[in-house]
C-alpha cells in the first residue's frame, strides 16, 4: 500500500533529476504480504518510517538510472491464455450461511478464500481475466533483449518468512536466466519485470477442486514458461508512435452515518493509545478516520505505444473492471496495471458491494464511494479514446456454448445476462431496446403484465 503522497513526492524527486514531467511518469507497486508497511492507518498497521525514506529515494534513483541508460530501442507484444493460472477467489455465500460484519448486522454474503469445495459457498462472485501480456523491449542497434514486463491478474501467491517479493520477483528472476539462455546475451542491467493485473477477488488458488500443493516456485516457474512462450512470437519495431494522458479525480469515501461514528468514538476511547487488538476495534478505528478524511485524490493514467494501450488505476480493482477496459479499448491490445501511482483500496463495482464482505466494509483500505469503479473505468476509456484518437468499442458479450444453443432454438428475444454492468441486462438482438418495446406492445392484448416485465427487465430491476 503506497499511499499516493508517497508517490508523488518520488515522481518529485524524480523529475528533479531527470526533467521528465511527473504526469509522464507511472509508478505500479506489485503485491505482497510480506513487506515494511508504507502507509499509515492501514486496518491497524503503523507506517513504518524508516522504510519509506529509504524506498522513497531509491524509486526516485530508479527512474534516474533508466533515464541516463536511454537508447534507441525496438518494441512488440503479445498475449496469451492464461486462464488456468488464475481463479476467482471471493465466493458467493448460500442464504443460510451469511457472516456478521464488524458492525454486528448480518451482511456477509460474499467472502474471500472459502476454502476448497467449501459446502457453504455456490459460486465464484465474478469472472476472471484471463489473458496473460507481454511487452518487450529490444536494442534497435542488434536487437539485444533490454527488457520484458509481463502483465497477469493474479493477486500475489502467499506469506512466507521474512521479507519477499512474491511470485512476482520469483519471475523476473527466472526471466533474466531464460532470456539470457535463449538469446546468449543480455544488456548489462536488463530488467525483468511482472505486473500486477487487475485482481483485487483473484488468486491462483481453484476453489472449486481439492486442494494441490503447489509451491511459490513451481507456480512462478509456471507463469515464466507461459512468459517465455509469448515472447517468442514477439516482432520488435522500431517505428512507433507514443502517447500518454493523465486525470486525477476527487472521490468521497462511504463516511459513516452518525450512529455508527458515536459507536466508533466509544470503542476507541476505550481503546486510548494501544494499536487495535481486534476486528472490531479496527474497523472502528477506521469508521473515525474516514470521517475526517472524507475524500480520496485518485490518479488515472493510460499510455498508447502504437496499437498497444496500458492503463494505470489504484489498488485494488477487480476481474470484471479489467475485462470492462479490455473489451471497450480503442486499441488493438490493452493490459491494466492495478496498485498503480497510490493505494487506494478495494475498489468493487457496484453490484458487488451488495454482496459484502471485507472488501465493502468502509476503511481506507476500502472506503471509496460506492459509484467509484464506473467512474474510474469511464475516466480510463476517455484517456485511452485520448492517446488513440479513436473511440471506444462497444461492450459486446462474446458467444458462449450456452448461447450458442439458445439461439439455435430460435427465440423470438432473449437477454444474456452476461452484462458488463449491473443496471441493465442488454438484449442479444438489440441493443437499442427498440425490440423489448415491440415485443411489449406486441403483446400487451393477450398477456397486460408483459410491458410492466419488460420495462422491469430493462431497469435491471427484474428478478
Amino acid at each position: 500500500m503506497f499511499p499516493r503522497t508517497l508517490c508523488d513526492e518520488i515522481k518529485r524527486l524524480a523529475t528533479k533529476q531527470t526533467r521528465i514531467p511527473s504526469n509522464r511518469i507511472l509508478i505500479s507497486a506489485t503485491h505482497t504480504h510480506s513487506a515494511p508497511a508504507a502507509m499509515a492507518m492501514c486496518l491497524g498497521c503503523g507506517r513504518d518510517d524508516a522504510y519509506v525514506k529509504f524506498v522513497l529515494v531509491r524509486v526516485a534513483q530508479a527512474i534516474a538510472n533508466a533515464h541516463k541508460n536511454l537508447q534507441p530501442a525496438k518494441l512488440g507484444w503479445a498475449a496469451v491464455d492464461g486462464s488456468d493460472l488464475t481463479n476467482c477467489r471471493r465466493w458467493i455465500a448460500r442464504s443460510d450461511r451469511m457472516g456478521t460484519d464488524p458492525f454486528g448486522g448480518r451482511t456477509v454474503r460474499a467472502m474471500m478464500h472459502p476454502g476448497y469445495q467449501n459446502p457453504s459457498y455456490v459460486s465464484p462472485a465474478g469472472p476472471i481475466d484471463p489473458w496473460l501480456s507481454v511487452l518487450s523491449v529490444v536494442s534497435a542497434k542488434d536487437d539485444t533483449p533490454l527488457c520484458v514486463m509481463a502483465n497477469l491478474s493474479m493477486h500475489y501467491f502467499g506469506a512466507g518468512r521474512g521479507f519477499s517479493a512474491d511470485y512476482f520477483g520469483e519471475v523476473a528472476r527466472l526471466l533474466e536466466a531464460r532470456i539470457g539462455r535463449i538469446k546468449g546475451k543480455l544488456a548489462r542491467g536488463f530488467v525483468g519485470i511482472m505486473s500486477q493485473g487487475t485482481s483485487g477477488d483473484l488468486h491462483w488458488m481453484d476453489y472449486s477442486k481439492p486442494r494441490r500443493g503447489k509451491s511459490r516456485q513451481q507456480y512462478s516457474a509456471g507463469v515464466a514458461e507461459r512468459v517465455l512462450r509469448a515472447w517468442k512470437t514477439i516482432e520488435h519495431r522500431s517505428n512507433l508512435s507514443l502517447a500518454m494522458a493523465e486525470k486525477r479525480l476527487t472521490i468521497g469515501r462511504r463516511t459513516p452515518s452518525p450512529r455508527r461514528l458515536e459507536w466508533a468514538r466509544r470503542i476507541n476511547k476505550l481503546r486510548g493509545d494501544v494499536p487495535p487488538r481486534n476486528k472490531v476495534e479496527v474497523y472502528a478505528q477506521q469508521a473515525e478516520w474516514i470521517h475526517n478524511n472524507p475524500t480520496a485524490e485518485i490518479v488515472l493514467q493510460a499510455v498508447r505505444i502504437g496499437e498497444l494501450g496500458i492503463t494505470a488505476l489504484p489498488n485494488e480493482v477487480y476481474g470484471i473492471t479489467g475485462l470492462k477496459l479490455k473489451r471497450q479499448s480503442p486499441l488493438a491490445m490493452t493490459f491494466n496495471l492495478e496498485l498503480a501511482n497510490g493505494g487506494a483500496g478495494y475498489i468493487p463495482p457496484p453490484e458487488q458491494h451488495r454482496l459484502g464482505g471485507y472488501t465493502t466494509w468502509p476503511a481506507r483500505s476500502a472506503g471509496l464511494d460506492e459509484q467509484a469503479e464506473p467512474l474510474i473505468v469511464e475516466t480510463l476509456l476517455g484517456l485511452l479514446e485520448s492517446v488513440s484518437e479513436k473511440k471506444r468499442r462497444a461492450l459486446v458479450d462474446p458467444a458462449s456454448a450456452y448461447s450458442q444453443a439458445v439461439t439455435r432454438r430460435k427465440p423470438i428475444a432473449y437477454w444474456r445476462f452476461g452484462d458488463m454492468h449491473s443496471t441493465q441486462a442488454t438484449d442479444v438482438r438489440d441493443v437499442t431496446g427498440t425490440l423489448l418495446e415491440t415485443l411489449a406492445s406486441r403483446d400487451d392484448h393477450e398477456n397486460p403484465t408483459t410491458r410492466t416485465s419488460v420495462s422491469r427487465w430493462r431497469r435491471g430491476s427484474g428478478d
